[in-house]
C-alpha cells in the first residue's frame, strides 16, 4: 500500500509540474506576443474585384498572422491617395505607379515609393465598337473617343500613337464625365472610350452591348511598357516599421494566391464590400484582371510584386514623351524592392 501511495504521489507531482510549465509557457507567450501594428490603407478609386486580394488577406487572417490591424478607405484618385500617404494620414495606399512618377517630380515632394506592384501590366485600353469600323488601334483614325478628365491613359497616348504610326491629330477626343463613359458608347454617341480594360469592357457588356461588337485595344498589346497599380508607403513609416511593411507584402501575396485559387470566393468577398455589389459581374471583372494585368508571363517567371528595371526605365521614357520632367527619375527612386521576399516566396502557387 505504501508503494502504491508513493507511485501515486509521484504521478501527481509530475502532472502538477507539467501543468505549471504549460501555464507558464502560455502566460509567457501572451506577454511576449508582438502587439498589432495599425495600418490605414487607402484605395485610390471605388472598390471593385481587382482589390479582392486585399480583402481575402483580411478575411483569411493573413494580416493578423503578421501582427497587422488593417483598415481600408477609398478616395477619388491617385493624387488624393498619394497626398494622404505623404502626410501620414495613411501608412500605405494603392495608386497608379505612373501617377507616382509624376508626383515625385513636384517641388519638395516627399520620397514616397512603391514597394509592391499589383498590376504587372497597366489596364489602360481603348474600348471600341466593331460596328463603327474599329478592329485595330490604327482604325481610330478619324474616329471620336470619349475620355474622362481624370483618365490617366491619355498621358501615355502620345507614345502609343507614335509607336504605332498613328497621326494623333486625326483622332478626336471628346471630354466626358467618367460617370457617362459607358452609356455614351452604348448609345452610339462616340466610336470608342478610353478606360480600364477590366472595367469599361465588362460594364458595357453588363449594359447589354453585345460582346461580339466590342473590341478591347489594350495599350500593353501595342507596345506600352507601363506597370499599373502599386502599393506605396509613407517614408517615415517604412523607416520606423520595416517589418510591418514586409509583413503587409507577405500577407498580400497570400491574398493574391488565394484569389487565384478561389476566384469565385474572392469575387463574392469583394462584392459584399461594394454597395449593391453583383457577385457575377465582379467575378467576370476579376477573371479579366487576373489574366490581363496581374498573373502575366513576367509574373509567372519572376514572381509577384517586382519590376524589371530595364522595362521600368523604358516606361518612364514613354511618359516623358508627354510629361516634361524637371529631373527624370531613375527606377530606383520610384520603386524600392527591399520589402519584397525572395522570388521563391513570390511565385504564384
Amino acid at each position: 500500500m505504501s508503494e502504491f501511495r508513493t507511485i501515486a504521489l509521484r504521478c501527481l507531482l509530475a502532472f502538477s509540474i507539467s501543468l505549471a510549465a504549460l501555464i507558464a509557457r502560455d502566460v509567457g507567450a501572451a506577454e511576449t506576443a508582438a502587439p498589432s501594428v495599425a495600418i490605414h490603407f487607402t484605395f485610390d478609386r471605388p472598390l471593385d474585384a481587382s482589390m479582392a486580394p486585399f480583402f481575402l488577406a483580411a478575411k483569411d487572417g493573413s494580416f493578423g498572422a503578421e501582427h497587422l490591424s488593417v483598415s481600408f478607405n477609398t478616395v477619388a484618385g491617385s493624387p488624393e491617395a498619394l497626398a494622404r500617404v505623404a502626410k501620414g494620414d495613411s501608412e500605405l495606399a494603392l495608386v497608379d505607379i505612373n501617377e507616382l512618377i509624376r508626383f515625385r517630380d513636384k517641388d519638395h515632394a516627399p520620397p514616397v515609393k512603391a514597394v509592391f506592384v499589383l498590376f504587372n501590366r497597366a489596364p489602360y485600353a481603348i474600348v471600341a465598337r466593331k460596328s463603327r469600323g474599329i478592329q485595330l488601334l490604327p482604325d481610330l483614325d478619324g474616329k471620336t473617343v470619349g475620355v474622362a478628365d481624370s483618365d490617366l491613359s491619355m498621358r501615355l497616348w502620345p507614345a502609343l500613337a507614335q509607336q504605332n504610326g498613328i497621326n494623333a491629330s486625326r483622332v478626336k477626343f471628346h471630354k466626358i464625365s467618367a460617370a457617362v463613359r459607358e452609356p455614351i458608347l452604348s448609345a452610339g454617341q462616340v466610336d470608342a472610350v478610353a478606360g480600364f480594360s477590366y472595367l469599361s469592357a465588362v460594364n458595357l457588356r453588363d449594359r447589354g452591348v453585345p460582346g461580339a461588337d466590342l473590341v478591347v485595344l489594350r495599350y500593353a498589346d501595342y507596345g506600352c511598357e507601363a506597370y499599373g497599380f502599386a502599393v506605396v508607403v509613407n517614408p517615415a513609416f517604412a523607416a520606423a516599421r520595416p517589418d510591418a511593411v514586409k509583413g503587409f507584402v507577405r500577407a498580400l501575396i497570400a491574398g493574391i494566391n488565394a484569389t487565384v485559387r478561389e476566384p469565385a470566393r474572392a469575387a463574392e468577398e469583394a462584392a459584399s464590400r461594394i454597395d449593391d455589389g453583383d457577385r457575377n459581374l465582379e467575378l467576370e471583372r476579376l477573371r479579366t484582371v487576373l489574366a490581363d494585368n496581374i498573373v502575366t508571363d513576367e509574373v509567372r517567371n519572376s514572381g509577384l510584386g517586382g519590376v524589371d528595371p530595364a522595362r521600368f526605365e523604358r516606361s518612364i521614357g514613354q511618359i516623358a514623351q508627354e510629361f516634361k520632367f524637371r529631373k527624370r527619375p531613375a527606377a530606383g527612386e520610384i520603386f524600392d524592392d527591399q520589402f519584397l521576399p525572395p522570388v521563391v516566396g513570390r511565385l504564384i502557387n
